[in-house]
């Protein structure tokens, strides 16, 4: 497949530049790469243009509040020297990180990165294919690509992935032809207004391209007698429900050809991109039809609160409730949390929670310390209950510095499965 990656010059982490002069594009790069994303970016490519090390402290923050404002694969470059440079982009929550093989040091680093964080997190920023041959071994086993910066004039290298970054006038399908070449950047992909349209002129040209096509279509589904159909939206990672909504022929069109949830509001019969006004996009992850083909079922990531109320999901007002037993582990680990939260809010006397926070971090490390050590001991018993107990007791812990912290469990779960 063929992606369109938007490449994005952050300077300061404050703003969007172009690359051959200052001219600033956008003051707002967290708006700006959403706007990309909603848009047709396969993928964004961020090349951090900061100077100094507090500079690239404020970039850091940067990215990391874009890779929580979309749903789309973040790459980044620039400024990374170090392992803890590729660590803290990684641990921003973007899915793969650039070594600029201008510096040697750099090319030493490849293997250390590739084996510290899997090579399918790194990959290398090359001004010319020669730099790649010069050190075709290392690039092959350490790395998952390159980012090429300029045209791809040599094919000695055709099993290793390329980005090709490209600053000037160029003949796309030229460039594309290549075997090797998946994704295309730089100002050639920036200066197009509408990304979608560029992926349809590929893939008229015979290029595969990220625009699904619906397996059922709008004329096989059964709609209501205004030409409507109900769509229930649910949390892909949680299964919780988050609202449900409408769809005209036109919405549905939308959703699938731009992976973003459009619904048809009845009330300002309109179509209702959602998020476009919040800025709390829904990114389609799958749709689903009923077995009538009278009701859709979208599991989508939501950004931010699905809720115009706030409330993250539309189903909070409780009508009839009795205690069961929760299976989900995801579920009785986000319920537990929002326990912790509330007693943070909410002091309770009495509460062991509360005496953990009021004592402050240096007691949670402490127990946190501690419960490990329990652990560590109750697994040399044959017997698995107490090692049950305490690992138990050790989440619970986890879960305070977690709330301290201000970590979440979605911040957990995604670094989880971005290794």
């Amino acid at each position: 497949m063929k992606l369109i990656i938007p490449c994005v010059y952050l300077k300061c982490g404050k703003l969007i530049k172009g690359f051959k002069d200052d001219t600033v594009i956008s003051s707002d790069p967290v708006s700006y790469c959403v706007s990309l994303s909603v848009n047709g970016a396969d993928a964004i490519l961020l090349f951090d243009l900061s100077d100094g090390d507090t500079e690239h402290e404020d970039a850091l923050l940067t990215v990391r509040a874009i890779t929580k404002a979309v749903d789309t694969d973040i790459y980044a470059a620039g400024n990374v020297n170090r392992l803890e440079d590729v660590k803290k982009l990684l641990y921003a929550g973007c899915r793969k990180v650039a070594l600029n093989m201008a510096k040697q040091s750099n090319i030493d680093l490849m293997e250390e990165a590739g084996k510290r964080f899997s090579k399918d997190k790194t990959f290398v920023c090359a001004d010319s294919c020669e730099q790649i041959l010069d050190n075709l071994k290392a690039v092959r086993e350490n790395t998952g690509g390159a980012l090429l910066l300029g045209h791809m004039s040599d094919e000695m290298f055709e099993d290793i992935p390329v980005i090709c970054v490209i600053n000037d006038d160029c003949d796309i399908e030229s460039v594309f032809s290549k075997k090797n070449v998946y994704g295309l950047s730089g100002d050639i992909v920036n200066g197009k207004s509408d990304l979608l349209a560029l992926k349809d002129d590929l893939k008229e040209l015979g290029f595969e391209v990220n625009i699904p096509d619906a397996k059922i279509s709008w004329d096989e589904l059964v709609k209501n007698d205004k030409d409507l159909i109900p769509v229930v939206c649910q949390d892909a990672a949680t299964s919780a429900v988050l609202m449900v909504a409408y769809m005209n022929r036109e919405a549905f069109e939308a959703t699938v050809r731009t992976g973003i949830m459009t619904y048809y509001s009845r009330s300002r019969e309109c179509l209702w991109k959602k998020g476009e006004t919040s800025g709390h996009y829904q990114y389609l992850k799958s749709l689903y039809a009923d077995c009538d083909n009278d009701t859709l079922l979208a599991k989508v990531v939501q950004i931010g609160a699905a809720c115009h109320t706030g409330e993250y999901s539309c189903f909070f007002n409780e009508v009839v409730k009795k205690d069961y037993d929760r299976q989900d582990p995801y579920s009785v680990l986000t319920d537990v949390m929002a326990v912790i939260l509330d007693r943070r809010e909410n002091p309770k006397e009495g509460s062991y929670t509360n005496y953990l926070f009021d004592k402050g971090i240096d007691k949670i490390l402490k127990k946190v310390g501690e419960e490990a050590t329990e652990i560590v001991i109750a697994a040399k018993n044959p017997e698995p209950e107490e090692s049950k107990y305490e690992i138990a007791d050790l989440l619970y812990h986890l879960m305070v510095l977690m709330a301290e912290k201000n970590i979440t469990w979605d911040d957990v779960m995604e670094e989880l499965a971005n290794r």
